[in-house]
C-alpha cells in the first residue's frame, strides 16, 4: 500500500465523516423518539412497524364504528322508550273511557289528550339522528320513514333493507332497524271472524275515534290492540339492549387489541432513550478523538516520519 500525506488526510476524512453520520443519527433518533427514522435504516424493522400500524387502524376504525353505532341504538332505545311511555298512556286513557259512569263530553276531552299523543308518537317514529337520517327508515335514511299516503293514512314508506356493518375481523352488527320491525302491525279480527293486520298507527286512529264517538265495542278492542302495540316495541327495545351489549363487548375486545399492538409496536418502534444518550456519548467522545488525530494529523507530513 502506497502511504502519502493525501492517503492519511483521506482516511482521517473518512473516519470523522462515519462518526458524524452515526451521531447525527443517534441526534435524530433522540429529537423524534424512533427507532428507526428512515426505512431504509432497518428495512426488516420499517415492515414490522408499517404492519403494526396497519392493523392498530384497522381497529379504531372498527372502534370508530361500534361509537357510530352505538349512539345509533341509544337514540333508537330513547325513543322507543318514548313510544312505550305514550302507548301506556293511550292505554290508561282508553280503560279510563270505557268506564261506563264518563258521559260523551268526558270522553271527548280524553280523545283530545289521546289525540295529542298519537301526534307525538308519530313525530317519534319520524325522529332523526345527529346527521339528520332517519332512525327507522330502513336503508332510505334521507326520507321519512311514515308519511301519509294517498287515501290520508300514515303508513310506513322506507325499506326492509338491514345495513350490516364489519366491527371485527369476524364480526358483524345489524346497523338500521326498519319502522315495520318496531312499528308491527296489529292482528284485528273482522266482521266475519277473519283475523287481519291493521296498520299501527290505524290502530291508534280507531282507538282515537272510538273514545271520541264513545263506541264502548271499539273501546274495549282498541286496549287490547294497546297491549299488543306496547309488547312489540318492547321487543324491539330488548332488541337494540341486545345489540347495546354487543357493542360494549366488541368496544372491550377491540379496545385490549390495539392496547397490546401498541404496546409491540413501542417495543419495536420508540427509543431507549438511556441506551440512546449512552450511544450518542460514545460517539461523540469517538468524534472529538477522531478531530483531536485530524488536527495532530494536519500538521505533520510524509518527511515527518521519514525522519
Amino acid at each position: 500500500m502506497k502511504i502519502s500525506t493525501s492517503f492519511l488526510f483521506d482516511r482521517a476524512t473518512s473516519q470523522m465523516s462515519t462518526v458524524q453520520n452515526k451521531l447525527s443519527t443517534a441526534q435524530a433518533q433522540m429529537s423524534q423518539g424512533k427507532q428507526v427514522i428512515a426505512p431504509s435504516d432497518a428495512p426488516d424493522q420499517a415492515a414490522v412497524i408499517t404492519r403494526f400500524k396497519g392493523v392498530i387502524q384497522k381497529n379504531e376504525g372498527y372502534l370508530n364504528t361500534l361509537a357510530a353505532a352505538s349512539a345509533r341504538y341509544q337514540a333508537e332505545e330513547t325513543t322507543l322508550q318514548n313510544v312505550t311511555d305514550g302507548l301506556i298512556r293511550m292505554r290508561e286513557l282508553g280503560i279510563q273511557a270505557a268506564n261506563d259512569t264518563l258521559g260523551p263530553v268526558d270522553r271527548k276531552a280524553l280523545s283530545l289528550e289521546m289525540s295529542g299523543l298519537r301526534d307525538q308518537i308519530m313525530s317519534l317514529a319520524n325522529t332523526q339522528d345527529t346527521s339528520g337520517s332517519y332512525l327507522f327508515a330502513g336503508s332510505r335514511v334521507r326520507e321519512p320513514a311514515f308519511g301519509l299516503n294517498e287515501t290520508g293514512q300514515f303508513v310506513y314508506k322506507g325499506d326492509q333493507t338491514k345495513v350490516d356493518v364489519l366491527v371485527g375481523d369476524q364480526r358483524t352488527l345489524q346497523l338500521n332497524r326498519p319502522g315495520s320491525d318496531a312499528f308491527q302491525r296489529v292482528v284485528r279480527t273482522d266482521d266475519d271472524g277473519n283475523p287481519v293486520g291493521v296498520n299501527f298507527f290505524q290502530a291508534m286512529d280507531d282507538m282515537v275515534k272510538a273514545v271520541e264517538n264513545s263506541d264502548q265495542a271499539a273501546m274495549q278492542r282498541g286496549v287490547d290492540e294497546f297491549s299488543d302495540m306496547t309488547d312489540s316495541v318492547s321487543l324491539a327495545l330488548a332488541q337494540i339492549g341486545t345489540d347495546m351489549n354487543v357493542v360494549e363487548s366488541q368496544q372491550t375486545v377491540i379496545d385490549e387489541t390495539v392496547l397490546r399492538l401498541k404496546s409491540l409496536l413501542s417495543e419495536v418502534e420508540d427509543l431507549d432513550y438511556a441506551e440512546a444518550i449512552t450511544k450518542m456519548n460514545k460517539d461523540m467522545l469517538a468524534l472529538e478523538a477522531a478531530q483531536s488525530s485530524f488536527a495532530k494529523v494536519t500538521q505533520l507530513n510524509l518527511f515527518n516520519y521519514i525522519n
